[in-house]
């Protein structure tokens, strides 16, 4: 049997950037190169998933992109 992924907690809404920013790191983007797609600089790109990484109470880029797929991103 599959487990399914996990979804994130109702309450757990993502703004719409730091759905663009879970998108571009969950693409396999860097840290870098998700700012300069964005127009941001690292250091906020890093506070946005620092956020994503509490709402959804996870610790690891590989639950997060876990999730993004899950949620159609």
């Amino acid at each position: 049997m599959t487990p399914t992924p996990a979804m994130p907690p109702a309450g757990a809404a993502l703004a719409p950037r730091e759905q663009e920013a879970l998108r571009h790191i969950a693409a396999g983007h860097t840290y870098l190169q998700t700012a300069r797609h964005m127009g941001l600089s690292k250091h906020t790109v890093d506070a946005y998933l620092r956020r994503i990484r509490a709402k959804l109470n996870v610790s690891t880029t590989a639950e997060m992109t876990r999730i993004a797929i899950a949620l159609g991103l």
